[in-house]
């Protein structure tokens, strides 16, 4: 590679991303775009009052867009919303990070660039350009390169690349001087992923407690609800209330997909170009070519490809995934068979079998006589879902089918009605309609069922014509008048990135926190088609009044008496085992008591068969091995427990662990806080963003 060129792949790019492993901060040169394009004002938003065009953030997003495709990672349309958002996000922090870098006085010198590239060691990632065949670093070949006239533009890149991680690296030491990780952090963490404990216990569930053991009074509601007030906090929350247009193709979109294909099919039949050229020009989903066996294709292309000659072009044929043409290369012969079969299932309600298998019998004999077997499962199938299709369910290998089934399918001829077969399900009358030991090589074509352009227009101008009349009018009664369903959302704060049912779209969430309940939105794009919505409620951030969480309070405050109850049962318990160890004196206190013993504990972590019952696992890890506790309280039970065994604590491995375990835990801490410190400064800011008026 030639020196310019390698120089010129120092190029700078950069994505900020929160709450990935890393974080690269720019600093935003002193040319300020907005200034040269200040006579626009179609602002998506602004920071602290520093705008942000439209223009420089569609710039942005073209410019990051092209940066993931050169990568080979393509953004499709249907996920622009979610990368706006991104790209969104990530010039956010850039600014509100430059702005702190201001605020800290944090400066780079030009001397300080100069050491970086000068020194005794460059960056790392200026270094591997300039290594030799032996794998060193070509120090001279590089003071060349740095030296030459020729590369000053390179050059001055690779400063402000240098100057760029430079200032970042001051601003993380600023920061990180906060973060410390502790010795005894450490020693736990050990502990954690090291030591395991076995105990033997006694479990009193709350659940073993009946309503009327406990009194749950109006007074211990309202103390409940008091002291538990943080656990009924809501955030700022908004509902909408949408009418949905979903883009689907119409018959006639469908007629011409087919129509095209059937062209393109009659092409194939007189052209010599290859089966894979017409794929890669024309299908919607890249070529394949495929050994598979007949349960892998389309039921609506089965029947076809069994009959096919080899070299034979099947379709087009409507199936799930649209409209595929598929080309039959060769049929490969195999050990195992497929099988096909119909049947007919008579349930066998408890009690009533024999009633059952004596309707099944016969239907049996009416078969065996000559009765229409799909008309008699129309009508007297149980499984509605096969009973349709004349008791046809399609063709399965084995394994796909309770092994009664199973064994009386694939042993059956093809073209008889099989004798009544029990299962779990009831009575099945079968009728074998076809066996395979062939797979099929295949190549496929699909063009996917899309709406036309006159479809999108056409449905786009119905969502348009309702958002203006409901506006103008009244959007409940116009929805009413042209008989469109109205359809709530959940509520939704201001940070979600989708709404239930509608899919990713910031803007609307946007739109619903800067517009007052009653308000008709203009037509929104979503995934699935196009939406048009009013804010239809706005829920304050704070505590949820008691009387709208009542019900919630006496399950909860129900289960915490239940808890106290279980805490004096198992001191009965205790105190009626006393120095006798014998945990099953526990039943003779409380029936329902659970006696057990578990290994494999680990502090922190969820206990096998119990789940997350941490006051358990705090106790076993210090308690004295072989004696019974005193009444532990968890969250779903309380507890006696013997601990029986305990991995003793290696000191040797502890020491070679303990720098290993000190890193790891201070780079989370560092992201952690780095995390932290992204969302703090955001919360601080004055952030407005439009950016819901310009993508819909």
């Amino acid at each position: 590679m030639g020196m310019m060129a390698r120089m010129r792949n120092l190029a700078p790019w950069f994505i900020v991303t929160v709450g990935a492993l890393f974080i690269l901060f720019m600093v935003l040169s002193d040319a300020k775009i907005t200034e040269i394009f200040r006579n626009q004002n179609r602002l998506v938003g602004t920071v602290d009052g520093k705008e942000i065009s439209y223009k420089d953030f569609a710039k942005r997003v073209e410019f990051e867009r092209t940066n993931m495709e050169k990568q080979g990672r393509k953004i499709e349309e249907s996920q622009m919303a979610d990368f706006r958002d991104q790209v969104w996000d990530a010039m956010l922090n850039e600014m509100l990070i430059q702005k702190k870098i201001k605020e800290f006085g944090i400066e780079v010198t030009d001397q300080e660039i100069a050491d970086q590239l000068l020194g005794p060691n460059p960056p790392q990632f200026v270094k591997q350009y300039f290594i030799d065949s032996t794998g060193a670093f070509n120090r001279r070949a590089y003071d060349q390169a740095i030296r030459d006239p020729k590369n000053k533009e390179a050059v001055l890149q690779l400063e402000e690349m240098v100057r760029r991680q430079v200032t970042q690296q001051k601003l993380t030491d600023y920061l990180y001087a906060a973060v410390n990780v502790s010795e005894s952090e450490v020693k736990q963490n050990f502990i954690d992923n090291n030591i395991t404990m076995a105990a033997e216990y006694v479990a009193v569930p709350f659940t073993t407690i009946p309503d009327t053991m406990v009194k749950l009074t109006p007074e211990y509601e309202q103390k409940y609800y008091k002291e538990n007030i943080h656990k009924f906090h809501v955030p700022d929350e908004r509902k909408i209330a949408y009418v949905m247009f979903p883009l689907k193709p119409t018959k006639q979109d469908t007629t011409e997909i087919l129509k095209s294909l059937s062209d393109l099919v009659n092409s194939l039949h007189k052209d010599t170009t290859s089966f894979k050229t017409y794929v890669d020009i024309y299908s919607d989903k890249p070529y394949s070519l495929d050994t598979v066996a007949i349960t892998k294709i389309a039921p609506e292309v089965q029947n076809a490809i069994v009959n096919a000659k080899a070299g034979s072009i099947i379709g087009p044929i409507l199936t799930r995934e649209g409209a595929v043409v598929y080309h039959l290369i060769k049929k490969v012969k195999t050990k195992d068979a497929i099988v096909r079969a119909s049947h007919i299932l008579i349930k066998a309600v408890p009690g009533k079998e024999a009633e059952a298998k004596k309707e099944a019998n016969a239907l049996y004999k009416q078969l065996r006589k000559g009765a229409d077997f799909a008309k008699m499962a129309r009508e007297k199938s149980a499984d509605k879902g096969s009973a349709v299709r004349g008791g046809d369910l399609g063709w399965f290998e084995k394994g796909q089918m309770v092994k009664p089934f199973e064994k009386a399918a694939f042993s059956g001829r093809v073209g008889r009605v099989l004798k009544p077969i029990k299962t779990r399900f009831g009575y099945h009358i079968i009728k074998v309609t076809g066996k395979l030991k062939k797979k099929f090589v295949v190549e496929k074509l699909v063009n996917e069922l899309k709406p036309s352009p006159t479809t999108q227009d056409m449905i786009y101008n119905k969502a348009s014509d309702f958002a203006y009349l409901a506006k103008k009018n009244d959007f409940d009664n116009e929805a009413k008048l042209v008989k469109y369903k109205i359809i709530m959302s959940r509520t939704f704060s201001k940070d979600a990135k989708t709404i239930p049912g509608l899919g990713s779209n910031g803007s609307i969430v946007q739109f619903a926190f800067n517009n007052s309940v009653g308000t008709v939105s203009d037509v929104f794009k979503i995934p699935s088609g196009y939406v048009v919505f009013k804010v239809a409620e706005k829920i304050e951030e704070g505590n949820k009044p008691f009387k709208e969480v009542e019900r919630q309070i006496k399950r909860m405050a129900l289960t915490e008496l239940k808890l106290d109850k279980t805490l004096e049962i198992a001191k009965q318990i205790r105190d009626k085992i006393g120095t006798s160890g014998n945990l099953e004196i526990a039943k003779q206190v409380w029936d329902k008591a659970k006696v057990g013993k578990i290994s494999n504990i680990k502090p922190g972590r969820n206990i096998p068969t119990l789940g997350r019952e941490f006051a358990f696992s705090e106790y076993a890890l210090t308690a004295p091995l072989n004696k019974l506790s005193d009444p532990i309280r968890g969250n779903r039970a309380s507890y006696l427990v013997k601990v029986v065994q305990r991995t003793p604590f290696d000191s040797n491995a502890y020491s070679i662990q303990r720098s290993s375990i000190f890193n790891n835990l201070m780079r989370t801490k560092q992201r952690d806080f780095l995390n932290e410190w992204i969302k703090s400064i955001r919360k601080e800011a004055t952030i407005v963003d439009n950016r819901y008026k310009f993508y819909k």
